[in-house]
Formats: C-alpha cells, sequence, structure tokens
C-alpha cells in the first residue's frame, strides 16, 4: 500500500511536469510565503552548473547541515512547477552562491533576526547576506525555491530583501491523545522549516498518555504510555531538537499541568484528583462534569509529593529541551474533578477557594520553572477562566507569556491591554481540528433521518455535528485572521505571533500532512509578510494560485498536503474564483 502511494504521487508530479512545458507565465509564482520585497523586472533564467555549490565560509554545526541539505536539493529537485514562469534563457550559467553570515553565533532563540538579502544576477554567483545562521536558512529556502526544470535553473536578475513580520510562527502538536513516531515529527519539522515557520510546540503529555520518558521518573512513562513502543526517549528527543536546529524550528515542549494530567496517575495515584473516572457523570448537568472530554485527572496542590515529582520531570524535559520558553499548560480546570479529593474538600470547607488552589500550585511551580533560566507560557486560562484563575500579582507580565485560544481578537485585547505578551492560537480561526466531528461513542444525536428538532440544529441546519468548534477551518479563514485586529500599536507590539493547531483526538500519522499542510503555509506567509498588498488590501486572490504551486512543490517534497482546488482552476487562473 505504501508503495502503491509513493507511486502515485509520483505519476501526479510527472504529470504536472508534462502539462507544464506547454504551460508557462512571466510572473514569478514559486516562492512561498511571498517576500516582502522582490524585484524580478525582466523576467530571465540561468542554468545552473552542474558543479554548482553554495559557498559558506564560516563553519557552523546547524547551518553547515543546512548547506549541504540545501546543496543537495538544489541540484537534484528537478521541480518543474504546474505553470512556469516564462523566463528567457540567460548566456552566462549559475555556478555558485556565496553565503555571508555577520553573526554566526546568534542562537536560535525568540527574537532572533531571519532577515536577509538575496541577490541572483543574470549569470555567475549568487549572493546571500544574512545577519544570523537562521536568517542565511531562510534565504536558502528562498533561493530553492527560484530553482526550477530539468536541467535546474535559477530565476535571475532577482533581488529579494525579506525578513518576518513576526518572530513566533508556529504550530502546536498534541501527541498524548494519539502517538506520532519520531518520523513523522521529523516529517513535520521539515515543512515548518520549508514555509518558514520557526516553532514546533510540541504538546508532549495529557490525561490521555505520558509518552515522554523522563529518566529521574521512568515510570511516568512506563505506566502512562499507550504502548512500551509508544514513548519518546531521550535519544529520540535529542535527534528532534538536533533536527530543528539544523532547520531554524525551535522545539517549544509543553508538559501541560495542573490539569490534563490523568496520566500521572498510572504512575502516581496519590497525586491525582478523580483520575479514571467517567468524565460526565450519568444524570449531571455539564457543570459538574470531572473532564471536558474523556480523560480525566488533575495534580493535586495539596499533596507533597506532586511537587518532588514536578521538580524532577521539570529538571529533566528543560535538560533535554535548550529551547528558553517552557510551555506549562494551565488550562481547563474542572471544579468537580479536583473536588473529588477529601483533602482539598476539607481546603474548601475552611474558606479556601479553588482559584486559591490553583495559586498555591502556581506559586509553588512558577519558581521551579524559572530558576532553570526558562521563560514560562500558559495558556490564558490561568488569567481568564471565568472561574478558576490566578490574581495577575502571582504572574507579573515582564515573567509571562499567554497563549491565547478562546473568544478570537476579544480575548487577544483583554491579555494585551493587561501587559502580557501574547501568542495567538484562535480556536476561532487556527484549530486544525475543527470540523471533524467528534470522537464520542454512543452519540444518538447522529442517529436522524430527518431534520433536526426546530431549534436544536445537530446534524441539519447548521448543526457542527459534534465538533465543538466547528466548521472546518479552511485555508483562507487562517490566512485572513488579522492577529492584532483591534488593538493599539502599543498593544500590537505585545503579540509575538501565532501557532496553528492540531489537537489529536481525531488525528494520527495517517491523517498528519493532509491535515496541516497547506493550511499551515497560510498562516506561515500571513506572520512572514502579512495577508495585505503594498494598498493594503486583502491579497487571498492572488494568494490561491501561488498556494496551489506551493502545495504541488510540498507534495513532490515528500509531504502529502491536500489539495486546494482541481488542477483546471490553476490552468486558468482567476477562473475559480467567487469574483473576477
Amino acid at each position: 500500500m505504501a508503495r502503491l502511494s509513493t507511486l502515485l504521487i509520483q505519476l501526479l508530479c510527472i504529470i504536472a511536469i508534462l502539462h507544464s512545458i506547454s504551460n508557462v507565465h512571466s510572473h514569478i509564482n514559486l516562492v512561498w510565503p511571498k517576500p516582502r520585497r522582490l524585484s524580478w523586472p525582466h523576467p530571465k533564467a540561468a542554468l545552473l552548473s552542474p558543479t554548482f555549490h553554495i559557498h559558506s565560509p564560516i563553519p557552523h554545526p546547524h547551518l553547515s547541515a543546512a548547506v549541504r541539505r540545501f546543496n543537495r536539493l538544489i541540484l537534484t529537485e528537478r521541480h518543474r512547477p504546474i505553470l512556469a514562469p516564462n523566463a528567457a534563457l540567460t548566456a552566462s550559467s549559475m555556478h555558485s552562491l556565496t553565503l555571508s553570515v555577520t553573526n554566526p553565533s546568534a542562537p536560535l532563540a525568540h527574537g532572533a533576526d531571519e532577515s536577509y538579502t538575496l541577490t541572483v544576477p543574470l549569470g555567475g554567483a549568487a549572493a546571500l547576506v544574512a545577519e544570523t545562521p537562521w536568517g542565511a536558512m531562510r534565504g536558502l529556502e528562498t533561493f530553492s525555491q527560484l530553482v526550477w526544470g530539468d536541467p535546474p535553473r535559477a530565476a535571475a536578475g532577482v533581488v529579494v530583501e525579506d525578513g518576518p513580520l513576526f518572530s513566533h510562527r508556529g504550530l502546536m502538536l498534541d501527541t498524548s491523545r494519539n502517538y506520532y513516531g519520531v518520523e513523522d515529527l521529523l516529517r513535520l519539522i521539515k515543512g515548518l522549516s520549508e514555509n518558514k515557520l520557526n516553532v514546533f510546540h510540541w504538546h508532549i503529555t495529557d490525561s490521555h498518555s505520558f509518552p515522554l520518558v523522563v529518566p529521574s521518573e521512568p515510570e511516568l512513562a512506563g505506566k502512562g504510555a499507550y504502548a512500551a513502543e509508544m514513548v519518546y526517549t531521550p535519544a529520540d528527543v535529542r535527534r528532534v531538537v538536533e533536527f530543528g536546529l539544523e532547520h531554524g524550528v525551535r522545539v517549544i515542549p509543553e508538559i501541560d499541568t495542573p490539569g490534563h494530567t490523568g496520566s500521572w496517575g498510572e504512575a502516581y495515584p496519590e497525586i491525582v484528583t478523580c483520575a479514571n473516572l467517567f468524565w460526565w457523570p450519568s444524570g449531571t448537568i455539564w457543570e459538574d462534569r470531572y473532564a471536558s472530554e474523556p480523560g480525566t485527572g488533575h495534580l493535586n496542590p495539596l499533596h507533597p509529593k506532586t511537587y518532588k515529582i514536578f521538580r524532577n520531570v521539570i529538571r529533566d524535559v528543560t535538560s533535554l529541551f535548550p529551547e528558553p520558553f517552557f510551555h506549562a499548560g494551565a488550562d481547563e480546570i474542572i471544579p468537580n474533578c479536583w473536588k473529588q479529593d477529601p483533602t482539598i474538600r476539607k481546603f474548601l470547607s475552611n474558606n479556601g477557594t479553588l482559584s486559591e488552589l490553583l495559586e498555591i500550585f502556581i506559586n509553588t511551580t512558577n519558581p521551579i520553572i524559572t530558576s532553570l533560566n526558562r521563560t514560562v507560557v500558559y495558556w490564558e486560562d490561568v488569567l481568564l477562566d471565568a472561574n478558576i484563575k490566578v490574581r495577575p500579582h502571582v504572574l507579573p507580565p515582564e515573567n509571562t507569556i499567554l497563549q491565547t485560544w478562546n473568544n478570537g481578537p476579544s480575548n487577544t485585547k483583554r491579555i494585551v491591554s493587561s501587559g502580557y505578551r501574547a501568542i495567538v492560537s484562535s480556536s476561532d480561526f487556527y484549530y486544525l481540528d475543527c470540523g471533524h466531528g467528534d470522537f464520542l461513542g454512543n452519540d444518538s444525536r447522529f442517529d436522524r433521518q430527518t431534520s433536526d428538532p426546530p431549534g436544536k440544529p445537530f446534524n441539519y441546519d447548521g448543526g457542527q455535528g459534534g465538533s465543538w468548534c466547528g466548521p472546518f477551518k479552511t485555508w483562507q479563514r487562517v490566512y485572513d485572521y488579522d492577529i492584532t485586529y483591534g488593538l493599539s500599536e502599543d498593544e500590537a507590539r505585545l503579540v509575538l505571533g501565532g501557532e496553528v493547531a492540531l489537537w489529536s483526538e481525531q488525528a494520527d500519522t495517517t491523517v498528519l500532512d493532509s491535515r496541516v499542510w497547506p493550511r499551515a503555509s497560510a498562516l506561515a506567509e500571513a506572520m512572514w509578510s502579512g495577508n495585505r498588498d503594498e494598498s493594503g488590501k486583502k491579497r487571498y486572490a492572488e494568494a490561491t494560485d501561488r498556494l496551489n504551486e506551493w502545495r504541488h512543490r510540498m507534495v513532490c517534497r515528500g509531504t502529502r498536503a491536500e489539495p486546494l482546488q482541481p488542477l483546471w482552476c490553476v490552468h486558468n487562473p482567476g477562473m475559480c474564483n467567487m469574483v473576477q
């Protein structure tokens, strides 16, 4: 079956190659995300010399690996666009690309300079100048996309001056609800890099499983993983992190606490409340649930052993992940889960509150993380939840980043107007799992052969069919979201960037590529160069043809991105738009 799928992909690429020979156009549609400034006044192309090479005079462990990778890609890809640029060949060939990096020691961290200038003359040697190795990697990716054909040629007479609008551009993947192999994660990071995304937010653990092998607490994975082979060993993590560095992608770990920790209870039941209960007791109202979905369990802030285990986990995780950001979760605290524990009930009977209980946990655990020289990221709930939240002084804005997922621009405004830095992952725009129904079994609401009851749409008349955040978020929905909408200039400066998110209740390795791509590509361009043209008009119309081309290239590079349109639309630009 795998061989058949590979042959099918190759056949589709060959068909596109053959069709492209007789379909050319003059403007350049090859580079995604669109550079901030690209000049190609006279469409020309220079054949690459068979001895073409990238010259990087400064040795650098991660950039040198990238140079070798791009050198091989550029010479062997032989990519044919669906519609190739109409560019006459120059008399001279392109024999090299010379790389210059001003600050080769700059670390891969938030705020790293990713700008670059790429000059591709009509022949001879191209030049790439960047401040840091990470900007150089972005420029190498652009140059690789400017190369096409067999024999390979590069767009010539091109000048690109480029750099991102937002420093934080990424994707969150949940590997607890379903497991993804290391090769899947590497393929995902490769795709992130190709799209100039620079963050892989790895939501490693949750109530459903604990797949991370923590050396000082091996029983967490030993008892909390789905199977012995469904774990990430320290060697696996080092491989993922190193691969990320070689591709300019930061790997941010998330160990979600104190909620979403039922899997911890397999090894240490004494520190977890309400573990392994049915999530919504029969006959009760929603407010009396134990979890917002199947998979119950919260860490107990009143049990001393909680912090011993937590300290060991965080110490080991930060040693495995050099990334300066650490995501500590703190979302979806469910009152009735904590209330199942007798010590917590006693605390509440003595006039304690659940918000005070959360403050005890945050006040104890936050210093553990920050003492390890990490900036802590929390989901917005820790400060914005309607019922259980800490007071702002517990988490000073200068030491805290909040990731927003509810209420679209409204919650972003609440976060930054309070002085906090924000990462935007609004479920209204950026949740890639939305629109695929629900995973709950024994749901009688699907058993309707006619319309739903009046006023209660579910399968018909605008119902979401079990998807709490439906409908499906199309690439245009992702592309058109302005993450600083409604903010003042000062507030907008506190928005670090955005992440699309794939929660894995109904996703695993079999659908990873198609759920992520090319919708994450839409985020990539919006975060890199914006979603508007020079006049300020949204450019989703012209982006359609470019994204179709880019999706085709991703598929030929081995990423099984889902199609956006029939090929007919690409061969007839503009004909599939709503209006001309």
